[in-house]
């Protein structure tokens, strides 16, 4: 297991979004693909940020703000993200907030790692940076993204 690089572990089926997506259609395409979280693209391709449920959540009003309450969080805070359901979810971003492009809800900062990093670094920089999911590179190419979830399954293979 210490011997594993990001490459033996990364997933190379990795679901970007526009920047110019709305929140509902960014709602749309995560609960559609049962996912968290995806990079965000701008028009040329590039990757310019990362953008989760915690965004379109953080980026609502009072709705949002009683589920984070109400919530028992575990682990950083997080954890009531993969309870939603699909209607939930879009409940949760409000209707002010349909049309909002998702660059005005992304996190610009971009996490990677190159493709051989070996998953200890892996693990030490997601603890410590409480990041949930690295971008995965080949040079200046994407090719794959890392999760919380697939650091998990790692430890339990």
């Amino acid at each position: 297991m210490k011997d594993l690089k990001a490459k033996d572990i990364m997933n190379t089926d990795v679901f970007s979004v526009r920047d110019d997506m709305t929140v509902q259609e960014l709602a749309d395409f995560l609960t559609e693909r049962e996912i968290l979280g995806a990079p965000v693209v701008d028009s040329e391709g590039e990757v310019v940020g990362v953008v989760s449920c915690t965004d379109i959540a953080q980026s609502t009003t009072t709705e949002a703000n009683m589920l984070l309450e109400k919530s028992t969080p575990v682990f950083y805070g997080h954890g009531w993200e993969d309870k939603l359901n699909a209607e939930e979810m879009v409940r949760l971003q409000g209707k002010e907030n349909e049309s909002l492009p998702v660059r005005e809800i992304m996190t610009p900062t971009i996490y990677t790692v190159p493709e051989d990093t070996p998953i200890s670094d892996i693990a030490k920089a997601m603890v410590a940076g409480r990041i949930h999911r690295l971008l995965v590179t080949r040079g200046s190419r994407l090719v794959g993204i890392i999760t919380t979830l697939d650091m998990l399954k790692v430890f339990f293979d």
